[in-house]
Order: structure tokens, then C-alpha cells, then sequence
């Protein structure tokens, strides 16, 4: 059978830069095919490539869709493909999805382009989908725009998107990153059912490993814009012939072994409820409760893992605790009580706690080079440090972080991203504050680069003597930093306690059904 899609010698470079060079593989008629490596080995731009999304990269070589040369297509034919032949999950939906539309909106737009759909019959199909994707309350969250999603449920409602028109080929760009355990489990199901269903292929670009074995069929694995080996997932992964492979399937996290210690709390935090109210016609309002009376206490030098689903309140907790929304409640860092704090108080003491959030492309500034968002901070809260000393501190933490010296000069958009992850660490490490709270640091970041950040993370904490709240929907991360854990559920504490306990003897169903999920990918 000839190939659905045919890549060969592929090229593509930015100005004098070699990104791609020489990618060949192929993907036949409802087939999984896994494209992994590093971040910026140039698995996203080979993805973009097919689909000629990027108008800055010159391509040379062959991309063959359905036997028509794609590289050489006029871009009126290119458009009729895209979406309805082609479609494409990213891997950052905030940055991916309009924020002045709504999801269904958005959803709807394809569906009426593609195939004419009248909008009452556009919209219950944009709900339909939504519901298919697993988003709760579908017919609520179709008139949700992007920043009232959580990040799971944007990355599902991206998905959505790309399967409205029952593509020949879907090309998922880490689909599952912002994706708690079971939620991951439930997307793989789906698209196996879509792939079944209509025949789909898919290209699989993820830093996933345990993704690959579960999902994949054919695996090409991907190193500084080349593809050094390629062959089934059972051939791939039992006998591995490229080192660089051989060191990916080596990088799982270790196990945090840590003896539990004494230490003064850091943060406390008692009774923390909020609500989200919306607007309800001209004068009502319907108010729904996010967090149901949440207490913890996270120890100096020690790390607290939050976990749950998508939606269970896990970043609302973290944004409560850290004073980027109305709570009610108590939260107290060292002896300052952070609830009673406003005005220039409250950013004064923004010095101590720092933010590292889900979504990097969306949290770093487009306009300003990574010294100037890294040296920020530094210049706010030291302004006795001349432009030389600010300079240098802005270099010391970028190297921590695994940069190079000349990222100081570039623009957030010339990185991959799990090297944007990296700028965000930095930003909030310049500071040496004594509470982190990382939401889904490490989610961007491939298998050998996440291990690194962990270890750095671990090592930044023996040496500064950091607290952190870890938020990750990924529980061998959870286990390889955090000391204690807390799992909630529908914005409660459904269990906590030490790490190892908690994973080992699980007390509830709920833990019990996450650890299962989890496994699932082991």
C-alpha cells in the first residue's frame, strides 16, 4: 500500500540556521506513527513543515500527501487541505486558540467552512464534540472562551477542533501534555476509537516515552534535526540501536529518597474557599464554588505535590495561595499573613514567592528579549544592584537552568518549547525567593530534559533552602520531587500524607484510580 504521507530528505532551515536535515518517514492509511527526541530536536518543525504552516522556514526535499507534492502547492490548495484533510493539534492551546472567541465559536468557524453546516446544526456538532472529548458540561463550556478552561480542558477543546472534520491525517503535537493521568488515558482511547472509526493516521510528536508504547505502532526518534533510527515500537524499544535512544528510554525520573525530616512550616494555609461567579442575564448572577475549605502546610526546604484531574482546582489552589485571585481564608509565608496584605505591600512581598505557570508561551512577554523578562524582577526588587551586577545574576541563573550565555539576546519565540520552561524557572529562581509554586513545570519538557530540571530543582532546594508546591498531573514526577502530597477532587482533599505512603497504601478509591491510570503507562 502506498503511503498516505511520504516525507523525504526534508530540509528546513531559518535563514542560515539548519533546523531539519534530511527527515525521511512515512505513514500509511491508519497508522500511529510516533516522531520523539529532544526539545528542539526539530520534531515540531518537521510537524509544521507538512502543512507549510511556517512562513519563516525555507523547506527543501519531498512531502507527498495522497501522492500530491505539497511543498510546491499554491496556498489556495493548501487551505482546502488544511483542516479537512490535515489537521493539527498543538502543543500550547493558549497560545493556539483566539482569546475574543468562544470555544464553539472557534469549533464552529471549521465546521462552517469546510462543510457548509447552517449555525444551530454547526453548534450541536461543536457540542458534541466537546462532550466526545470528555469537557464537562458541554453545553455550558461551548460558550466558554479559552482563559475559563483549565489547561486540560483547552487542550481537549483543541482537539476537538482538529477532529471536527474527520481528517485523513492528524498530525497531534503533544496532545496529551496539559493532561492529567486518567484524562490521558481517556484522549489515547479516543483517538484509537476516531483512528479505528474513520480510518485517521496519526503522527505522534510527543517526549512521552511511556506514551509511545501505549499509543504508537512505528516510532522514528529524532536528534538535532535528524532522524537516527526508526522501526516498530517493540523493535525500538527492546533494542534500541542509536545511544542517543538507548539514553531517552534511560531518563525516567528517579524516586525521591528522602527521610522525612523535621522542619518549621513555611506556608500555611487554613479554610481557603473560592468561588467563580458568572453573569446570568441582565441582573443575576449564578456563583459555583471552585475550593471547599482547603488547609496545608508546606515545611522550609520541603516540597508539597499537588495532584488531581483536570479541573479538580489544583492551579486555582496554587493562584489562591500565592494572592493572584480572590480567596477567602488565611495564608501565612514565615510570619506574614499574605491575605491581609494589599497595594505595595502585597507586591513587596511578592520577593519571597514566585510563580513558574502551566503555559510559558502565554506567560513570557513577546516584546522583551529573556534578559529583560529574566532581569525584571531583579531590577524591581534590588535596585541597588547596577545594570553590570543585574546583568551577570540574569547570566548565573540562565546557565543554572541549562541555557546558553546568548539566550540573554533572543526572543521567547525563537525557542522550543521546553526551553521556554526553562526561561520561566529562571524568572522566578532569580530572585532566591523561599516559596516556588511550579505549575506543570516540567510538562514541556522531554524525558532527558525534565530529568535534569528535576535534579536541578532538587539541588536549587538543598541549596537555597526553597519550599515548593509542586502542581503536576504527571505522578512520577510527583514522586521524584515532592515530599508530602495532597489529591484533590472537585476542589477538595480527598487524601494526603507523605509521598511514599500515599502511592504505596493509597487510602482512597480516587488515589487508587489515578495510580492505576498512571500505571497504565509504566
Amino acid at each position: 500500500m502506498d503511503p498516505l504521507l511520504s516525507v523525504e530528505n526534508l530540509h528546513a532551515r531559518f535563514g542560515s540556521r539548519a533546523a531539519v536535515r534530511g527527515v525521511s518517514f512515512s505513514v500509511r492509511a491508519g497508522e500511529k506513527v510516533a516522531l520523539v527526541g529532544e526539545s528542539g530536536s526539530g520534531k515540531t518543525v518537521t510537524a509544521q513543515a507538512l502543512m507549510r504552516l511556517n512562513p519563516d522556514v525555507t523547506l527543501s526535499g519531498t512531502v507527498r500527501f495522497n501522492g500530491e507534492e505539497l511543498l510546491s502547492v499554491p496556498e489556495r490548495r493548501l487551505r482546502q487541505l488544511r483542516g479537512r484533510e490535515m489537521a493539527m493539534i498543538f502543543q500550547e492551546p493558549m497560545s493556539a486558540l483566539n482569546p475574543v472567541y468562544t470555544i464553539g465559536n472557534q469549533i464552529i468557524e471549521t465546521l462552517s467552512q469546510h462543510f457548509g453546516l447552517a449555525p444551530r446544526a454547526a453548534r450541536q456538532r461543536a457540542i458534541e464534540l466537546l462532550a466526545r472529548t470528555g469537557i464537562p458540561d458541554p453545553e455550558i463550556k461551548v460558550d466558554a472562551y479559552p482563559f475559563q478552561l483549565s489547561g486540560g480542558q483547552r487542550q481537549r477543546a483543541m482537539i476537538a477542533m482538529a477532529l471536527a472534520c474527520q481528517p485523513k491525517l492528524l498530525i497531534a503535537d503533544e496532545p496529551t501534555t496539559a493532561l492529567d493521568v486518567t484524562v490521558q488515558a481517556q484522549i489515547l482511547a479516543l483517538l484509537d476509537e476516531l483512528q479505528r472509526d474513520l480510518g485517521m493516521a496519526v503522527l505522534f510528536i510527543t517526549h512521552d516515552l511511556n506514551l509511545v508504547r501505549r499509543f504508537a505502532d512505528r516510532v522514528a526518534v529524532m536528534k538535532d534535526g535528524e532522524v537516527v533510527e526508526t522501526g516498530t515500537v517493540a523493535e525500538v524499544f527492546d533494542h534500541p540501536e542509536h545511544p542517543y535512544t538507548r539514553e531517552l528510554l534511560a531518563s525516567r525520573p528517579d524516586t525521591l529518597d528522602d527521610a522525612p525530616g523535621q522542619a518549621e512550616p513555611r506556608l500555611q494555609a487554613e479554610s481557603i474557599r473560592v468561588a467563580f461567579s458568572r453573569r446570568r442575564g441582565w441582573f443575576g448572577k449564578t456563583v459555583t464554588p471552585v475550593l471547599h475549605g482547603i488547609s496545608l502546610s508546606v515545611p522550609a526546604g520541603r516540597t508539597l505535590g499537588i495532584v488531581g484531574e483536570s479541573g479538580s482546582g489544583k492551579t486555582t489552589l496554587g493562584l489562591a495561595l500565592t494572592r493572584l485571585i480572590e480567596a477567602e481564608g488565611q495564608v501565612t509565608l514565615d510570619t506574614t499573613r499574605l491575605d491581609t496584605l494589599s497595594g505595595q505591600a502585597l507586591r513587596a512581598s511578592r520577593r519571597d514567592y514566585q510563580v513558574v505557570f502551566q503555559d510559558p508561551f502565554a506567560s513570557l512577554s513577546p516584546r522583551l528579549t529573556v534578559g529583560q523578562i529574566v532581569g525584571e524582577g531583579v531590577a524591581l526588587h534590588f535596585p541597588e544592584l547596577d545594570e553590570a551586577a543585574r546583568r551577570q545574576r540574569v547570566l548565573d541563573t540562565l546557565t543554572e537552568v541549562g541555557l546558553a550565555a546568548d539566550s540573554v539576546d533572543r526572543y521567547p519565540h525563537e525557542f522550543s518549547g521546553g526551553q521556554r520552561q526553562r526561561i520561566a524557572i529562571a524568572r522566578a529562581l532569580v530572585l532566591r525567593p523561599k516559596l516556588i509554586l511550579l505549575d506543570e513545570p516540567t510538562s514541556a519538557l522531554d524525558a532527558t530534559l525534565q530529568k535534569q530540571v528535576l535534579q536541578l530543582l532538587r539541588r536549587l532546594q538543598h541549596k537555597y533552602g526553597l519550599s515548593y508546591l509542586f502542581i503536576s498531573h504527571d505522578l512520577a514526577v510527583i514522586r521524584a520531587v515532592a515530599h508530602e502530597v495532597l489529591v484533590l477532587k472537585d476542589g477538595k482533599v480527598v487524601e494526603a500524607g507523605p509521598t511514599r505512603r500515599v502511592f504505596e497504601a493509597p487510602g482512597q478509591p480516587y488515589t487508587r484510580d489515578l495510580l492505576a491510570a498512571a500505571l497504565l503507562g509504566a
